[in-house]
């Protein structure tokens, strides 16, 4: 519906559009010697007050807007509104949109458009430390749920002109904002096109969280593991940048998006280019053997215990044999049951407030773990092993994969429960071969362990060690050719 020359038209309309919302704002008013009625629409408490009164109201009730009677609107937007961004309107589902995303809509009698000026002014907590990436040496800063904050914050840090950024809306009914951010210069185009053709494909109804977007980009979806790298932390983002990938910033989340991925990638931290790399090279293996043993270790005590004991020292098997005289539960009921007491004490303490989880966590662990011994319930070794299962997965640093580990760990399990040894490797063959079938834009999941010929075996330099970061220069995978930095 256009924009009507007649002012009650156009007020009707607004209303008509906005009925039922006690939180839009009319304000009619009368321009300075009579040149003309005026009405302003906006969210309240979602604006800069101090635009409206000082930029809007108070100039154009007090200066004189010449012109014409048809371009008085165009000469009040030239010469008289102290507005740093301001377009033309011309539509009534336009201006709509313009008062829900947080600027005010100005009608002028006997003008055929409306101006749309920038005001908005969300509620915010601020830049606030990272939660979910802690380092130790690094910056603290993370992202917020305001869109433009976030891009100011990945700006700062790359200062590039051929940073570039593309703006886009998701959500049929949420109309959500994004930004596609990427260095124009190192990203591939080929992925670059792929990401825009998804984004602009989307078929959902909002967005309320980068998590959306996440699921509705991956490729697989019924895979346990993502394909998809999320992130709270500027830096992280900014490295992603400067490696050729495509950074794709939500409003309302403090979590971006950095594609393509690989599972390598999961497993570093922005604090392992903050510190001499042979200490950071010491605990990135730490990670991996970690990763295995969280996925391994509950299912290769069952096969060695149930199956094939005689493969354990004579000793060893004696004292669990020893310990499970007067344990009424079978060992794979053991290890099930104290896999989901760990899995429910996870839970509680993450939903639980900060100061009472870590409390929850450590006494709730010791509690159960020693009541369920002295009762006779499970052994001491089943609670040595879900602990240190358990231990295992906290130091991997990407709460995504860890989840993909923790399901495939149940599958182990349920193979080696049922076919020992020949079950236990069937499982831990099973998730590498499904690894080695994910890919994230082209790029194989299990990139650079795989196919790193294509790169002259440079990606790696920054793989299970992490070389120093002066002979980390070359050119990365995720780079297109040329784009070397």
């Amino acid at each position: 519906m256009k924009i009507a020359t007649n002012l009650a038209a156009n007020l009707a309309a607004m209303k008509e559009l906005f009925a039922k919302c006690e939180d839009i704002v009319f304000r009619e008013f009368e321009a300075a010697e009579g040149q003309g009625r005026l009405f302003l629409v906006y969210v309240d408490n979602m604006i800069a007050t101090t635009s409206i009164e000082d930029a809007i109201l108070t100039n154009i009730m007090n200066r004189c807007a010449i012109q014409e009677a048809q371009e008085r609107l165009e000469g009040l937007m030239e010469n008289v509104i102290a507005n740093r961004d301001m377009k033309r309107v011309y539509s009534i589902e336009e201006a709509a949109e313009g008062v829900m995303v947080g600027d005010t809509l100005i009608f002028m009698d006997g003008s055929p458009f409306a101006l749309q000026a920038s005001t908005r002014a969300y509620p915010n907590r601020g830049v606030s430390e990272v939660k979910t990436e802690v380092v130790v040496q690094g910056p603290k800063d993370a992202f917020t749920e305001l869109l433009a904050f976030n891009l100011v914050l990945i700006r700062r840090r790359i200062r590039d002109t051929r940073l570039k950024v593309e703006r886009a809306q998701a959500g049929k009914r949420g109309k959500t904002d994004l930004a596609v951010m990427y260095l124009e210069d190192l990203v591939r185009p080929e992925i670059l096109r792929q990401v825009k053709r998804q984004i602009s494909s989307l078929r959902l109804s909002a967005v309320l969280d980068s998590g959306y977007l996440e699921q509705f980009l991956e490729k697989r979806k019924f895979s346990p593991f993502p394909q998809i790298q999320m992130t709270e932390r500027p830096d992280k983002a900014a490295a992603a940048l400067m490696e050729g990938r495509v950074v794709v910033v939500v409003d309302n989340t403090p979590f971006v998006l950095l594609l393509p991925v690989t599972l390598n990638l999961f497993f570093q931290a922005a604090e392992d280019y903050y510190d001499r790399w042979e200490i950071m090279s010491l605990i990135r293996c730490m990670r991996y053997v970690a990763a295995i043993l969280a996925v391994a270790l509950p299912g290769l005590y069952i096969a060695l215990t149930v199956f094939h004991p005689q493969l354990l020292p004579t000793s060893l098997a004696l004292k669990i044999a020893e310990t499970r005289q007067s344990i009424p539960f079978s060992v794979v009921w053991e290890v099930v049951l104290m896999e989901l007491a760990f899995e429910l004490l996870r839970e509680a303490g993450i939903r639980l407030p900060s100061p009472i989880s870590s409390t929850i966590g450590i006494v709730g662990g010791l509690i159960i773990g020693s009541a369920a011994v002295d009762a006779g319930l499970v052994s001491p070794a089943v609670v040595i092993v879900s602990a240190l299962t358990g231990i295992c997965t906290f130091v991997i640093p990407n709460i995504s994969v860890v989840s993909g580990l923790r399901l495939s760990k149940y599958v182990v399990i349920v193979l080696s429960a049922t076919l020992g040894l020949f079950g236990f490797w069937t499982g831990l063959l099973l998730l590498l071969v499904h690894l080695a079938g994910l890919s994230s834009y082209g790029i194989p999941y299990l990139y650079p362990f795989c196919s790193a010929s294509v790169n002259q075996y440079q990606d790696l330099k920054d793989s299970l060690l992490r070389l120093p970061l002066p002979w980390l220069r070359g050119h990365s995978i995720f780079r297109k050719k040329g784009g070397d930095v």
